[in-house]
């Protein structure tokens, strides 16, 4: 099973190019020519019916004329053209195609036109197509250079994904001097069909790719792409640049929390959650290829700094504190060997000063000292050229030692045409070698990045937590009373309302109309008061000077209710005023301030903010981003990234805060934002906290209707564990079987699952024969990301522990139409109906997500499996390509 139907891009056993000329100016002609000195070893046809020779091949008028088999097409003809050559395509079973054709979307609403009309071509003959408007893709490995590009890059691990053409060309040329090389590289174009999600899926299971680079300037599909985006970064790290981070056109909808949220804060929290690294610009990337390349990771942050010179090492330390790692602490056994190698006027810390005449063998000494070191993650070793010291040496030496570590070493050898040689060695034997001591401990910080990012990328939150579940179907007739009026915005009783609804503490607020009824209900609270302007059409009060608090008198109340009304009606005569709501003044003792924000970001739906709240909020930007769902780890992750989070400790004779009761309001608001798709945003500010609870003191709520037929969670990037699935059914053994979608944490449970498999078991599921499952398969088959693809187990309690009996899957296609099933149960629990009760829970869910059509290959050999989906009203049909498979389709 696949995600993808895209192989043919990177693996086609013959080509076929529309539109190769010998004209020096044609694209086609330029395509076939860097095909045929590529080196590539299939087969390449020249298709244009103006020559019957093209570079000394063979020239066909048509698909027809050549009658052969091709696996890709590539199309460098006038746009106008290209349906009706994908239309050909289709007749002769081609698969994929890539479009380096312009005048596509770029050329306006007539382009618009003509693409859509690709795009249905495309789909009509089941073809997936990369462009229009791309250079192409390069395999170097196979030779293959179906692109507009230069030279094959040199061959290498790491696969380079653009939309941007030049940006390819760029890198590839600047590759040669940084020692990278290319397990493929991907120009996507106007990704009308093939996007970054389709590309990183086939890259996840590459086994020429170990490192992923990402140019991105949008993204179209959010939900595609954090899914590829993910599943990739699971198996192997993934490095983005990200272009147009600040473009005001991308700002978030105008709420008083969104409305100074850029989008680049929203692209960093979507990278941080996916498990990946973002950086800065193409230099960081080329540093973020060369540690990742090494297939070296850290368990930590802890960077131990050897230096023949104290200058380079005060820079590499003042970054490593700029970028928030840790100087490595050494043990005591580690300074003994230290003070007992090194000469006695050495630095006595980190960094490791080993003083400007040290030869080669000190290097070798302090390095091999550090990596022995159980407080030291990685090292940096420095050489700058001085009078003493051998460069060339000292390097040999850097890399022996990194040979017998599975720590990273990373090298600064700086100068120039004395260390050119040194240089030159140490990115040869995969030491990564930068210029400048800065610049190799950010290399350092995307490793320890990297691993930071992967513990947010393990989670899988469910949209609602289990104990005092919220009453989410009053939330939604609060929110559908106030549309049903033409509202969009929450008054401030509604708004309370809504939060009380997901047991978030609020003030209680008593709407009053007259400066009786204010004085009645300021009596009834309780002094101190607060009250405010209660308008539909006033999203901030303050806009008004509509709150005043710390009222204390009766007097005080009936004056200030009169105050408010007549400045806000000369302020806003369009206004409609209810009144005034009173609330009992919250106590500021040992109070910190703070605010909790949703606002719906453009690309990738609702975010979450939480930071220093009051009326300086936009001032101190003191805020933290995160993508629903979030969980415990996650939120005290964002709490974390926040400079008030050092507030919440005692200090100044305030005990600490409760830090729990916030962490439980934020998870009320994730469960919120999960459940109620109608809020646009919101804004909890001032949110008081301290020692003993966490109170909502203001809210302002924006709704607006769901999209129709929007799917369950469709309005999120990522997709919340679906707690809903799970199910229990008793067996005819009377024991009770559990189903539920699977966790990355049944790792263990299924990888023992699988083993205990007999072999034909295994054979008759696997298509072939294995132990268990490999690492990458293990990752791939238990995190998942519950939308294009669902995997269903079966477990039973035994002595206290679950252990797995049976999984049915489904992996969508790209079109969204079809899914692909398999299923497996176990040899010690069959014929207890476990396969048929999956299969029936797993076809419901596809179908429930929309799929029309579910489909598998079962092996002739395999009756039980034919007889069960024969049951359950599947057609099955011979291939016609393979006697020993039956194909099985269902209609959901």
């Amino acid at each position: 099973m696949r995600l993808t139907d895209i192989d043919q891009l990177f693996t086609p056993g013959a080509v076929a190019v529309f539109g190769a000329s010998d004209n020096a100016g044609s694209i086609g002609g330029l395509v076939f020519r860097n095909l045929l000195a590529g080196g590539y070893k299939g087969q390449c046809y020249a298709i244009n019916p103006k020559y019957t020779e093209v570079a000394g091949q063979p020239c066909y008028s048509t698909l027809s004329a050549l009658d052969k088999q091709i696996d890709l097409a590539l199309i460098a003809t006038p746009g106008e053209c290209v349906p009706a050559i994908l239309d050909q395509c289709g007749s002769y079973g081609v698969k994929a195609a890539v479009v380096h054709s312009a005048g596509f979307g770029e050329h306006g609403e007539r382009g618009i036109a003509l693409q859509d009309k690709m795009v249905e071509a495309a789909r009509r003959n089941n073809i997936r197509v990369m462009g229009p408007n791309c250079l192409g893709v390069m395999r170097p490995q196979q030779g293959l250079n179906a692109s507009v590009g230069q030279d094959l890059p040199r061959r290498g691990n790491v696969a380079l994904v653009s939309q941007s053409g030049a940006i390819c060309t760029a890198m590839i040329d600047w590759s040669e001097s940084r020692g990278v090389g290319f397990s493929a590289v991907v120009s996507l174009g106007a990704a009308a069909d093939v996007d970054f999600g389709d590309i990183l899926d086939y890259l996840a299971l590459d086994t020429q790719t170990q490192c992923i680079l990402l140019y991105v300037e949008g993204i179209r599909n959010a939900r595609h792409f954090m899914s590829g985006l993910r599943a990739a970064a699971r198996l192997k790290p993934v490095v983005i640049v990200k272009a147009g981070r600040h473009p005001a056109g991308t700002r978030a909808i105008k709420s008083h929390t969104g409305g100074f949220v850029g989008s680049a804060e929203v692209f960093r929290a979507v990278t941080e959650r996916a498990g990946v690294v973002q950086v800065a610009n193409l230099d960081q990337l080329f540093a973020a290829a060369q540690v990742f390349g090494t297939r070296r990771r850290l368990a930590g942050d802890r960077i131990a700094i050897i230096t023949n010179g104290g200058g380079p090492g005060v820079l590499a330390a003042d970054r490593t504190v700029e970028l928030g790692l840790t100087l490595a602490p050494f043990t005591d056994a580690t300074r003994h060997k230290l003070e007992q190698a090194l000469p006695d006027y050495w630095s006595h810390g980190n960094p490791i000063d080993i003083i400007g005449d040290a030869p080669p063998e000190r290097y070798r000494v302090a390095l091999d000292a550090c990596l022995a070191d159980s407080e030291v993650d990685g090292v940096l070793c420095i050489q700058a050229p001085l009078v003493f010291g051998d460069p060339v040496a000292t390097a040999q030496q850097v890399i022996e030692a990194a040979k017998a570590s599975r720590k990273p070493v990373l090298a600064c050898w700086m100068g120039g045409k004395r260390v050119l040689e040194a240089q030159a060695l140490l990115s040869a034997h995969d030491v990564p070698q930068f210029d400048s001591p800065e610049a190799a401990v950010e290399a350092f910080s995307f490793l320890a990045t990297h691993q930071r990012n992967q513990k947010l990328l393990m989670q899988s939150p469910a949209p609602l937590s289990y104990e005092d579940p919220p009453d989410v179907e009053g939330a939604r007739l609060i929110i559908e009373g106030v549309m049903s009026e033409g509202r969009k915005v929450l008054g401030t009783i509604e708004a309370k309302a809504i939060l009380s609804a997901f047991r978030i503490p609020t003030m209680q607020a008593i709407l009053t109309r007259t400066p009786n009824e204010a004085l009645m209900a300021a009596e009834a609270l309780g002094f101190p008061v607060v009250m405010k302007i209660h308008s539909p059409d006033l999203e901030h009060k303050s806009d008004v000077d509509g709150v005043k608090l710390n009222i204390d008198d009766a007097q005080s109340v009936r004056r200030t209710f009169t105050e408010i009304m007549e400045r806000a009606k000369r302020l806003r005569p369009d206004a409609r005023l209810n009144g005034i709501t009173v609330e009992r003044m919250v106590s500021t003792r040992a109070a910190r301030e703070l605010m909790i924000g949703v606002f719906r970001d453009k690309i990738f739906g609702p975010v979450i903010l939480f930071g220093a709240g009051g009326t300086k909020v936009e001032v101190l930007g003191d805020r933290a981003l995160g993508l629903p769902p979030l969980n415990a780890f996650i939120i005290e992750t964002m709490i974390d990234h926040t400079r008030v989070a050092r507030l919440m400790g005692a200090f100044q004779h305030m005990p600490p805060m409760n830090r729990v009761a916030l962490a439980r309001i934020l998870q009320r608001v994730s469960e919120m934002v999960c459940e109620l798709p109608e809020i646009m945003a919101m804004d909890i500010n001032p949110l008081i906290g301290n020692d003993k609870d966490v109170t909502a003191v203001d809210v302002c709520i924006r709704v607006d209707y769901r999209p129709p037929q929007q799917p369950t969670y469709g309005h999120m990037a990522i997709h919340p564990y679906p707690s809903h699935l799970i199910e229990r059914v008793q067996l005819p053994d009377g024991r009770d079987l559990v189903i539920r979608p699977i966790r990355p944490e049944d790792a263990e449970m299924e990888q023992a699952f699988v083993r205990g498999l007999s072999e034909q078991t295994k054979y008759f599921r696997f298509m072939q024969a294995i132990k268990e499952l490999s690492p990458e398969m293990l990752v791939r088959f238990t995190q998942i990301d519950y939308d294009r693809e669902m995997a269903l187990i079966g477990v039973l309690d035994e002595n206290g522990s679950e252990i797995e009996v049976g999984v049915a899957r489904y992996m969508g296609r790209p079109d969204g139409e079809a899914c692909e099933f398999a299923i497996v149960v176990s040899d010690q629990h069959r014929n207890l109906g476990i396969g048929a009760r999956l299969m029936r829970s797993l076809m419901q869910n596809a179908r429930a997500r929309g799929f029309r059509l579910m489909d598998g290959e079962v092996l002739t050999a395999n009756t039980r499996m034919l007889a069960l989906v024969k049951s359950l009203g599947f057609r099955i049909e011979s291939d016609p390509q393979d006697l020993a498979v039956k194909l099985v389709t269902k209609v959901l």
